[in-house]
């Protein structure tokens, strides 16, 4: 039992209450401390939330895919056009979703924000960091195509909703410069019409030759024996 007053006389019990509430202050701040860094059981589950969740499926390039909620999933539409003067030009349309400028260096996986990644034919060909992109024609052979945008988190990760990628995909159709194509002249190059044999067959018959005179005949005569 404490006591108000020590054998000397002097009062000491209030300044033990102060030091133990003081204690016990510097506990629940502790505590409230880790809970805001994530540990485990301490009320952290809002940052996993802000990441999304890591699951067990990766893409061709072994990148792992982070699972997001659906309410809160990004969408993506991939619009291909013909440029003005050659090649093509790419306009990536996004809903909840902030590409990160490539100066910014984030590393941190946020729901929301990144990257999206081109690629041709399942070739990759771009990061891109911001919504617009030209296709030169050089890169494309004769015949269809498929672009694909694919958006990826800062940390490399693939952005996912019930376990799919989130990309969108887009056609396109390429003719290489030079080759007929459907319009273009063929076969005549004069631009004349060609003759079809009925044509041939209707000619009205050449004039008579002028080597000899008219009603002449053209060669010995020939008569009966005398």
């Amino acid at each position: 039992m404490w006591s108000d007053r020590s054998s000397h006389g002097h009062r000491i019990a209030p300044v033990v209450r102060v030091l133990l509430i003081g204690a016990l202050a510097g506990t629940l701040g502790c505590s409230g401390a880790a809970g805001a860094s994530g540990t485990p059981g301490s009320g952290g589950a809002s940052g996993s939330a802000a990441a999304g969740r890591l699951i067990d499926a990766r893409d061709a390039e072994g990148h792992q895919y982070r699972e997001v909620p659906e309410q809160r999933a990004p969408e993506a539409d991939l619009v291909v056009s013909p440029a003005a003067r050659s090649g093509w030009d790419l306009h990536l349309t996004l809903h909840h979703f902030r590409l990160t400028p490539a100066r910014d260096g984030a590393r941190t996986a946020v729901v929301g924000r990144g990257r999206a990644e081109l690629s041709l034919d399942g070739r990759p060909l771009a990061v891109l960091h911001d919504s617009h992109y030209h296709l030169p024609e050089q890169l494309l052979s004769r015949g269809t195509h498929q672009l694909t945008a694919r958006l990826y988190a800062d940390d490399g990760t693939v952005w996912a909703l019930h376990g799919e990628p989130i990309e969108s995909t887009a056609d396109l159709t390429a003719s290489e410069p030079g080759v007929e194509g459907p319009g273009r002249p063929s076969g005549n190059p004069s631009g004349q019409p060609a003759r079809k044999p009925s044509d041939q067959a209707s000619a009205p018959p050449s004039a008579p030759s002028h080597d000899h005179p008219a009603g002449e005949p053209s060669g010995p005569a020939v008569g009966s024996a005398s």
